[in-house]
């Protein structure tokens, strides 16, 4: 068997490097260990029939918005995407019963900053007009290959539309920690808090240098676009995107486990799968693992660079996280308010220096006291994903040890997560009842997923890693996945690495799947 291009690994980066390439006229073959196709991007009735559960990412605002999405969007939902859109973006309600949220609608949003602050309502609002003019300057950057003539090619324009001062303003943001550029704009706690949470989808606490873009273009985007998931879950974008390919003649082959990349004078030739069989490969193949998986395992005794396999095997992988998925004959009563029923997330974390202990302790090796939890109410937008009058819940934990030394609230005793797993639940499950009273009765089931599970379940998924390695500036833009090599391309000739680990990093953005087939097959579709 042989293909132009053979891929291994099917996450949505994956797929889509897939369909671009199929669209040039490449024949491509993706080769996949699990059972199924769509890596972190996944939906499954976990709980109860009937009760869809995204078991990963839910917010597919990235993909929505994406340069793929631009191109190859008509096909996709003619076979099958659909998307769901949210109003009311991400809410964190208090202890003390107050909260912010952000919407859609930017006087909703400004009237509730309001009751906090009147100036934080108008920097609210100088903000997000600011964010109009700045945003097609962002995203050229965030959506451009890490080279330095696409580098210089988004710099100058900026500087010409912007000047130097706005780079100076921007670089400076992108340096900033999530504390330092929401207290230099924000008088109230609870703002500054509703935002940070953001920070702690990406491996940043609120003290950590380079944390503070992803809060500011969440808060920004959310409130000039509003947010998307998928219709019936998730994996719609899954699903769209293998039948788009199949329909281009490519294949997703799953339960097809690659054992190494077969390499010849230096170029990789094709793949070697657990089973014995061997797949060519004519053009490229395509690798979408982490660093350590490419030179650990794929490439036996290393890539023949001694500097690109220490880079590799030193990659920093970012904390573990847990997944709760609820079935829920009801949602959530929050005491803060009934408005927060209409929100896609609601964040539990209530001020900054919370977030900071959950992540020393996390980092120390020990379950945090209280965890920052993620509560998404996909059924919401969509109440396909449950039956009628049902609801799922799908609770992230933020910010865990990999491996267990100890229990910050001293109760739970085992280092093993297989053990300590449903008790860190009924831990999360308690805070949950705090600011929902009640919340506990109405659950029908749970279904938990430890660090541990989500790394079985996806291998790219160190240690419950959501983000499959470290944001943090030593290890993004330039320097993703390693320094000199944010290119995707490798020392072996036709080798390349794409997906989370690699720029732009997390989420459902399908950048550097989209970034690479364009590089190798050029950008407008033939087909």
């Amino acid at each position: 068997m042989a293909f132009d291009a053979v891929i291994v690994g099917a996450g949505h980066n994956a797929l889509a490097a897939a369909i671009h390439l199929a669209s040039r006229g490449w024949s491509v073959g993706i080769f996949e260990q699990s059972e199924r196709a769509g890596g972190a991007v996944r939906t499954e009735e976990v709980t109860l029939p009937g009760f869809r559960h995204d078991l990963g990412a839910m917010n597919l605002s990235l993909f929505a918005g994406s340069p793929f999405m631009a191109e190859h969007g008509e096909a996709l939902m003619a076979n099958g995407l659909a998307f769901a859109p949210a109003e009311h973006c991400f809410a964190s309600p208090m202890p003390d019963g107050k909260w912010f949220g952000i919407s859609k609608d930017l006087e909703t949003t400004v009237t509730r900053a309001a009751r906090f602050s009147e100036a934080d309502a108008e920097t609210w609002r100088a903000m997000v007009t600011a964010f109009a003019e700045d945003a097609p300057h962002l995203f050229a950057l965030l959506g451009s290959p890490m080279t330095k003539r696409a580098l210089a090619k988004v710099v100058w324009s900026a500087w010409r539309a912007k000047g130097a001062g706005w780079i100076v303003d921007t670089l400076r943001l992108f340096l900033s920690s999530p504390r330092d550029f929401l207290e230099r704009r924000f008088e109230s706690p609870e703002i500054r808090a509703a935002l940070a949470a953001w920070g702690m989808h990406l491996d940043f606490s609120p003290d950590i240098a380079g944390g503070a873009l992803f809060p500011y273009l969440e808060g920004m985007a959310n409130q000039s676009f509003g947010m998307v998931i998928g219709q019936g879950g998730a994996d719609t974008i899954v699903t769209a995107m293998v039948s788009r390919l199949e329909a281009l003649g490519g294949k997703v082959h799953v339960n097809a486990e690659v054992a190494e990349i077969v390499r010849s004078d230096g170029r990789a030739t094709g793949v070697r799968l657990a089973s014995g069989e061997s797949i060519d490969a004519k053009r490229a193949v395509v690798a979408g693992v982490t660093p350590p998986a490419l030179v650990g395992k794929l490439l036996p005794g290393g890539s023949g660079d001694a500097g690109f396999d220490r880079g590799a095997q030193k990659f920093r992988f970012g904390p573990g996280t847990m997944m709760v998925h609820l079935a829920l004959s009801d949602l959530p009563d929050w005491s803060a308010g009934e408005e927060l029923k209409r929100f896609a997330y609601v964040h539990l974390a209530p001020d900054l220096d919370m977030m900071a202990r959950v992540y020393a302790e996390a980092i120390a090796g020990l379950l945090p006291a209280e965890p920052v939890l993620v509560a998404g109410q996909p059924t919401v937008i969509d109440p396909s994903r449950a039956p009628d009058g049902k609801h799922v819940l799908w609770v992230q934990v933020r910010v865990l040890p990999a491996a267990i030394h100890g229990d910050a609230a001293g109760r739970i005793k085992t280092s093993n997560w297989d053990a300590a797993k449903e008790a860190y639940a009924d831990r999360a499950i308690d805070i949950i009842e705090r600011y929902a009273p009640g919340a506990k009765a109405k659950i029908l089931a749970r279904h938990v997923e430890s660090p541990l599970d989500l790394e079985r379940r996806n291998p790219n998924l160190v240690g419950g890693d959501q983000i499959a390695g470290s944001h943090h500036l030593a290890q993004n833009f330039l320097f993703r996945p390693m320094p000199g090599w944010a290119r995707y391309a490798t020392p072996v000739k036709d080798l390349y690495l794409i997906g989370a680990s690699t720029w732009p990093g997390a989420g459902t953005g399908a950048g550097s799947g989209t970034m690479l087939a364009k590089m190798l097959a050029g950008g407008g579709a033939k087909t």
